[in-house]
């Protein structure tokens, strides 16, 4: 917030955003003849939709005072978009632009009463937004005059001439150092505590609490050559301050994170240790590739030098700075070591593929999952170097400078001339602040029992002479040492080649290869293609969400192939594609994920390398899609590009405006227990928040994530479907490029230590745990009465809710999901039961009815099928429609089965070793009966698994026949929330026929991350409490419960219905609004869909 006053006096407290589409109307209203007179005529939405940075300045009542638009190149065509470089350091050699520390102002519009203020603001608040930033330049034609606003914040330099007729332009610049200068780096004094302490109390009070009154004097007078303290100061008072150390706890650190992409942070020593013995290496794995190169990264610590950047010239402070040749020699050894983008590939591994460093086994696989491993050596590199880093163990600084954070890092590392690594550790909650948004995040190993994240920041990354310019043959040495560690190097290169040899890949679209030097070597490398299916994207997903469509020529699309950068430079990514877009002349990248099942050239996950480049583009959602008739529609039909089969892949997506609009990090630990459909749905709320970064997610699961296509669309399947998700949508999400997946069963929550025990085992830390475990089926306990005595189920006492405990016999099978599916079926096909055996189905489930389809369907005689049917438990049938259910029976009386209704499983093989089952017998209201048994399949009714029932009644979690929670997910343990059928309402809500199984799944987990991110997204307004007559309410969902399969006879089940308590059909029948939510059934049941 700032107060501006008009020259009459009017005051006006105003803050500035970025410009949103509908201010578009108030921005025309502001626009004066002499506006256009300086910028000339503009269509402001296209401008906009170019634009690298708009900002709007509003008053306190969001009325519109004024608007700026900045681009990355000059208006007026003085230049070209791509060469205009050359131009203004030719105009005056004194002023040293790049495209780095520069913009251009193409518009400019405010109200007249507070122009001059508004233009100040919105130009201190454009230096604030962009730290990089230090020239603005404005170009006008030089016959006029700026006016009295623009006048007052730019400097004529001299004239140029237009490219396109024969004028004079006048360039005019501003600089950083008026507006929001670089700040003065100093040596702390005893005096400065007086300034500093009311920052330090502002943000928190522990530490005087701790320390005592005086613990910053104490701290400044404590300064030797292993401790330092530095300020900044804004005219002779200070605003920052920065405690540093030399003195770092290697050993812990090389125990608890993967340091080998910076040699363990220590000097080369003869005797490290990079590579596991032989015993301990796993051929071919990707972790073991990636480490093959910690010996060529030894040099990344060599001669350490202190970089300075060319803006330095600003900052009063020039205490402990080298010559910048120095610097580059240092990145000299730093590229020619070969130390690539191994971070972000050891990252992105976890991410994209999702098969992370942590030595847990993970999802996303063409076959099943695997499980936990039972017994894993883990290597640690060892590094007997001496230590190359020092810490920041103290840091503060005015908020009104923070986006200065960055000026301390030349001065510190001045006072260690013999380091080269800065850390900075963290509390996981700590928000993302401007010093951390230029650390590279360091992944710990899965054993890290630590509280904080450790951030690595080397000398290095200081330099700003970075250059992102098109690719030519004599980069390719330095390309090849570069990605040489890289899994998919072949491919960069071989891109790399068509670009140099014919500017076009084998197939003719254009391709552009660009590359990131910093002293002329290679740091970093980047294949774009022009994308060939914008029709496809436009109909396909959301795009639009982004950016206007139409304002976008087709040949401004491109595709993103490969992006390598070395991790000293990360904070560059977002100037890298910038630097793609301006040079390219493209206004929109996409880097599409495909899942691993395609195996095309261009379809496939190694059609493309990964991308360290992922975190900085947004995910777009799909679109749903119309299924079109084509044949019926004939002529009428919508064109290929639009009815074309679907190519199933996760879009991801930047564009001009994005590139200067940072994300919001959240580094919380969130963990979520089951990958049931309130699971996936949570995930994918999430992940799509395109304003916030979640680093730190977590999917624990007994078999990873679903969509697999373990058994193919073109099968039938055994389970219903509540068409929540199916396999084209996980592939359209892609949650393993975001979500880390803990394959195993979850056995113990510690809530004192928050940490969830998996398989007994593996331990994962939480700050938030969501349990989605749901319900299963579980395997039936026989009540052990014996047949031969013709008891019946009066006789027998109620075993219904008695656990069965003993060992699972190998040829039963509960089929929960679709890898259970899978195995029965492996298990069928290689024991010849198609042909010889018998099946019985015991249940009284829709599931009974889609498994016994499945098994007609694949061959069996249905008079070896046997479908046995439990007592009910409530009148309401699982079809609950006697039209359907009569047209199902028919159906399984003509193919031969037998049906059995109100049986009781009473025991099997006689009482004898269950192991494999040969026989089961059981007992009716009238005689009992025994059937052998090939294969047995239970569907009784679902219950919450016992170890998760145990794990949550051991961590004192309310149980009362399902896990409590309340209105807002909560359990009675605040960092601990619960959704689904797992879960039911508390007692106080008086609503207990209600619960979340009545909703729809995908409903419910859309709402459960709606309420956790009121936690994370400042942008939300603050929740307010409801009053206290509403907050004994249950919320109600309107979302609709869908239910379908293929049943007996091959009829295509379908039941669409609102939230509703289960209710029999003659009861909905009778309601008088019934054909306005209730089924209906067009013509002859035999002969139609339902």
């Amino acid at each position: 917030m700032s107060i501006l006053t008009s020259p009459r006096g009017k005051v006006e407290v105003v803050h500035c955003r970025r410009t949103e589409s509908q201010d578009i109307y108030c921005i025309k209203n502001l626009i004066r003849k002499f506006t256009q007179k300086l910028f000339g005529k503009l269509n402001i939405i296209y401008l906009l939709e170019k634009a690298n940075l708009a900002i709007t300045l509003c008053n306190d009542k969001e009325e519109i005072m004024a608007q700026a638009t900045f681009l990355d190149y000059p208006n007026w065509n003085v230049a070209k978009q791509d060469n205009w470089v050359s131009v203004f350091q030719e105009l005056d050699s004194d002023i040293p632009c790049t495209p780095l520390n520069t913009l251009f102002m193409h518009l400019f519009v405010a109200v007249n009463e507070y122009s001059v203020g508004c233009c100040k603001e919105i130009i201190r608040t454009v230096f604030k937004a962009v730290p990089e930033l230090h020239f603005i330049f404005l170009i006008v034609p030089s016959y006029i005059s700026l006016g009295s606003t623009l006048i007052t914040v730019f400097d004529l330099v001299g004239n140029i001439t237009s490219l396109t007729y024969d004028e004079d332009f006048a360039v005019h610049v501003c600089h950083r150092h008026n507006h929001y200068p670089q700040l003065h780096i100093r040596k702390a004094r005893v005096e400065d505590h007086d300034d500093l302490m009311p920052i330090f109390m502002h943000h928190n009070t522990i530490l005087k609490a701790t320390y005592g009154d005086y613990f910053l004097a104490e701290l400044i007078e404590a300064q030797d050559e292993e401790n330092h303290a530095v300020v900044c100061e804004v005219e002779a008072v200070a605003v920052g301050f920065m405690s540093v150390c030399s003195r770092v706890n290697m050993q812990l650190l090389h125990e608890c994170f993967d340091l080998g992409p910076f040699h363990g942070l220590c000097t080369p020593h003869p005797d490290d240790v990079l590579e596991p013995p032989q015993e301990l290496s796993v051929p071919g794995s990707q972790d073991a590739e990636l480490r093959s190169s910690s010996q060529d990264s030894q040099k990344i610590v060599e001669e350490p030098q202190e970089p300075v950047s060319p803006e330095a010239r600003e900052s009063e402070n020039n205490q402990g700075k080298t010559a910048e040749e120095a610097a580059i020699e240092e990145l000299s050894s730093i590229v020619q070591s070969g130390n690539t983008s191994e971070m972000e590939d050891l990252e992105n591994l976890r991410q994209v593929s999702t098969e992370d460093d942590t030595n847990h086994c993970v999802s996303n696989m063409s076959s099943a999952s695997i499980s936990l491993p039972k017994e894993i050596k883990y290597f640690r590199p060892i590094y007997m170097g001496a230590s190359s880093a020092f810490c920041i163990q103290l840091f503060c600084i005015d908020e009104k400078h923070e986006a200065r954070s960055l000026d301390f890092m030349n001065f510190v590392f001045g006072l260690f001339p013999d380091k080269n690594f800065c850390l900075i550790s963290l509390p996981h909650l700590t928000p993302e602040f401007v010093l951390i948004q230029n650390f590279v995040k360091i992944v710990p190993f899965n054993n890290c029992t630590l509280e904080q994240d450790l951030y690595v920041f080397h000398r290095a990354g200081l330099l700003k002479t970075i250059n992102i310019r098109l690719a030519n043959l004599s980069d390719t040495p330095g390309v090849e040492n570069l990605v040489s560690t890289l899994m998919l190097n072949k491919r960069i290169l071989e891109d790399l080649k068509h670009y140099n040899e014919a500017r076009r890949d084998p197939d003719g679209t254009p391709l552009q290869a660009f590359v990131a030097d910093v002293a002329e070597q290679i740091v970093g490398i980047a294949v774009i293609r022009d994308e060939t299916d914008v029709e496809y994207i436009r109909s396909h997903y959301n795009i639009e969400d982004f950016i206007y469509f139409s304002h976008h020529q087709r040949e401004e699309h491109g595709h993103l192939y490969h992006f390598a950068l070395n991790p000293i430079f990360r904070h560059y990514t977002r100037f890298f594609l910038k630097e793609i877009l301006r040079l390219g002349y493209k206004s929109c990248l996409y880097y599409p994920i495909y899942p691993e099942s395609r195996e095309s050239k261009f379809q496939s996950s190694y059609a493309h390398s990964l991308t360290s480049a992922l975190h900085y583009l947004v995910p777009v959602r799909p679109r749903r899609q119309i299924v079109y008739p084509l044949e019926k529609l004939g002529i009428n039909a919508p064109s290929k590009a639009v009815s074309k089969a679907p190519l199933s892949y996760a879009l991801n997506h930047t564009n001009r405006k994005l590139t200067l609009e940072p994300k919001i990090t959240v580094n919380a630990r969130i963990v979520v227990v089951g990958a049931s459909n309130v699971g996936l749905s949570f995930l994918e709320t999430l992940v799509f928040c395109s304003h916030l970064k979640f680093s730190n997610l977590t999917l624990i699961s007994t078999h990873g994530l679903p969509g697999k296509k373990l058994l193919g669309t073109e099968q039938r399947k055994f389970l219903a479907c509540d068409h929540c998700f199916n396999d084209k949508d996980h592939a359209l999400m892609s949650l393993c490029s975001w979500v880390n997946v803990v394959v195993g069963r979850m056995t113990a929550i510690d809530r004192a230590a928050k940490h969830v025990v998996v398989s007994q085992e593996e331990i994962v830390l939480y700050d938030h745990l969501i349990l989605c475990t749901g319900q299963q089926y579980q395997v039936p306990c026989p009540t052990g009465a014996d047949i031969s005595q013709l008891l019946t189920n009066r006789e027998i006492p109620n075993s219904s809710k008695q656990r069965y405990t003993g060992k699972v016999p190998c040829n039963h099978f509960t089929l929960n999901d679709e890898e259970d599916c899978l195995k029965a079926l492996t298990w069928i096909r290689n024991n010849s039961i198609i042909t010889e055996g018998n099946v019985i189905v015991y249940g009284d489930t829709i599931d009974t009815y889609t498994t016994v389809e499945v098994l007609l369907n694949l061959g069996m005689k249905g008079s070896s099928i046997y479908l046995v049917q439990p007592p009910p438990i409530s009148t309401i049938t699982c079809i609950n429609n006697y039209s359907v259910e009569s047209a199902v029976e028919d159906a399984l009386r003509a193919a031969g089965v037998t049906i059995y209704q109100e049986a009781l499983l009473a025991q099997w093989n006689d009482g004898q070793n269950p192991d494999p089952i040969h026989s089961a017998s059981f007992t009716t209201p009238t005689k009992p009966f025994k059937l052998p048994c090939s294969l047995f399949f239970s569907f009784c009714e679902k219950n919450v698994d016992y170890e998760t029932f145990k794990a949550i009644n051991d961590a004192c979690l309310v149980y009362d026949g399902r896990l409590v929670i309340d209105m807002n997910f909560h359990t009675n343990d605040i960092a601990i929330r619960a959704a689904g059928s797992l879960t039911k309402f508390s007692n106080r809500y008086y609503s207990n026929e209600w619960s979340h199984s009545s909703f729809s799944s995908k409903e419910i987990g859309f709402q459960l991350a709606a309420a956790m991110l009121n936690l994370f997204d400042p942008t939300l307004e603050p929740v307010t409490e409801p009053p206290a007559d509403l907050d004994r309410l249950i919320p109600m969902y309107k979302g609709a419960k869908i239910q379908g399969g293929i049943l007996p006879g091959s009829y295509h089940y379908l039941h669409i219905a609102k939230p509703a308590i289960p209710t029999p059909l003659k009861v909905q029948m009778a309601q008088p609004d019934f054909l306005l939510h209730g089924a209906v059934v067009y013509g002859p049941l035999s002969r139609s869909f339902y």
